[in-house]
């Protein structure tokens, strides 16, 4: 069994995780399992009833099944303090974006 990460660790990869959707390298639901995982240290069922969705919704959302709503992906994703918002859809703007953003 692995050490909980410590609460920098957490950070750290939380912030990678959300880089590599911005960049297209990931999906939300990749995200999200990833997430799930290696911070929470959940499975699927403990995670669901945290996140109050059935545990099969989560399955299909970090599998990337389906159109879930914002309001689904929001409730999926605030447990780790994040929400779902608008980003372009091209990956050369949402790259740039990143760009503007770390040199600000």
């Amino acid at each position: 069994m692995t050490q909980p990460l410590t609460s920098a660790e957490r950070e750290t990869l939380l912030l990678e995780m959300v880089e590599q959707l911005l960049i297209g390298k990931t999906t939300p639901g990749a995200v999200l399992k990833k997430l799930r995982r290696e911070v929470l240290g959940m499975n699927q069922t403990e995670y669901a009833a945290l996140a109050s969705i059935s545990r099969r919704t989560l399955s299909d959302i970090e599998t990337d099944k389906g159109s879930p709503s914002l309001a689904l992906l929001n409730r999926a994703f605030r447990p780790f303090g994040l929400t779902v918002g608008l980003l372009p859809r091209s990956p050369a703007l949402r790259k740039r974006l990143l760009k503007r953003d770390q040199s600000s």
